[in-house]
């Protein structure tokens, strides 16, 4: 069985609002171009998350966050739980990023 490829862009901490919903209107618009041969999704900044999945709409792009912390809720200012993200219809979860690791020291 052979995997399907996902093409997916990691935003990072790039873009404003507005920059951010023009590109996904380019991206939901020419989606279906390519959902026959893979996968997509993109992956905005968390305070656009909200903003990107209303843009995408129906269109075949799949939303995810860069980051999620383990714990289901409770006192950890600024972190992002699971339940939170999948409240906000987000369907994969960016880990172990490298700036994470050598800037951050985490």
């Amino acid at each position: 069985m052979s995997r399907r490829p996902l093409i997916a862009g990691n935003w990072k901490m790039n873009l404003d609002r507005a920059g951010a919903v023009a590109l996904a209107q380019t991206i939901a618009a020419r989606a279906s171009e390519f959902t026959s041969r893979a996968e997509l999704a993109v992956f905005p900044p968390f305070v656009y998350l909200d903003a990107v999945r209303s843009t995408l709409g129906a269109a075949p792009v799949g939303l995810g966050a860069q980051n999620v912390y383990f714990e289901k809720n409770g006192a950890f200012t600024g972190e992002i739980s699971t339940a939170m993200l999948l409240d906000l219809g987000c369907q994969y979860v960016l880990l172990g990023h490298s700036e994470r690791r050598h800037v951050l020291g985490e």
